[in-house]
């Protein structure tokens, strides 16, 4: 008999539900402090005195008392979806309020899990142009290049949305949507649909700007967690390294 199989299905149940939550919240730009807190929570409330937990961005260990061995599950992919990080903590406080069935919980977790996006692609991408214009006009001061930056941002972001999702890879999905931004911000400045080129580049990368994967850098940093810290610091620098190659690539032949 395997040692999964002698273990109490209650035990059993709470490592699966810790995983997928957890999972869950890194995958989608949690971060560390509130998974592991999240994590021990469920576990608490579903009646376990002792969990121990390890937890990184590629991966999560969670063992429990008198369980022969610990359980893994691996981090294959992560964005940013703070609507998916709300909905878990939201079934969390249901689940310490006994609103919730351990059963429950994880069907419940289960359901976001396998639900594509929180938000559809074109609010998505309504926010993104917004936030290129807005950003363009908090930085620069520029209301001219306001619109031009509106309409470039969101085709960065739908180049960059597009091309993650067929190839999978961030930093040169990142890499391709500057250089679209950097290529439209030069032709339109061009044909004198822009003033200046560097105000509309700027609103427009904003979007791809790493600043969640930076703030949970830091706070992980801060709380101690010193693997996850550096390894998301490191991410983040790559995206910055790859959005910046790709407008000095631009600026080089303008």
């Amino acid at each position: 008999m395997t040692a999964m199989a002698t273990r109490p299905k209650k035990q059993v149940s709470v490592i699966n539900a810790c995983l997928l939550a957890g999972r869950i919240l890194i995958e989608n730009g949690s971060e560390m402090t509130r998974v592991i807190d999240t994590m021990q929570r469920i576990a608490h409330n579903a009646g376990i005195d002792s969990a121990q937990m390890f937890v990184t961005v590629t991966g999560i260990v969670v063992s429990l008392d008198d369980t022969p061995n610990a359980q893994v599950t691996s981090i294959e992919r992560r964005t940013i979806d703070l609507g998916k990080v709300a909905r878990v903590n939201e079934l969390s406080r249901e689940f310490a309020e006994q609103k919730l069935s351990l059963g429950m919980l994880i069907k419940r977790l289960q359901r976001i899990d396998n639900d594509i996006h929180t938000f559809p692609f074109w609010i998505r991408l309504f926010a993104a142009s917004l936030l290129s214009a807005v950003l363009l006009i908090v930085f620069t001061q520029d209301y001219i290049d306001a619109p031009t930056g509106f309409v470039i941002g969101g085709i960065g972001y739908s180049v960059f949305y597009f091309f993650n999702r067929q190839f999978k890879v961030q930093f040169l999905s990142e890499f391709v949507a500057s250089l679209t931004i950097g290529i439209l911000a030069a032709i339109a400045v061009r044909v004198h649909l822009g003033v200046y080129i560097d105000n509309i580049i700027i609103g427009s990368i904003m979007p791809l700007v790493p600043g969640v994967p930076i703030t949970n850098a830091v706070r992980d940093l801060v709380s101690g967690n010193l693997i996850s810290g550096p390894a998301r610091a490191v991410e983040a620098l790559l995206s910055s390294v790859a959005i910046g190659s790709a407008i000095v690539c631009v600026l080089h032949f303008v």
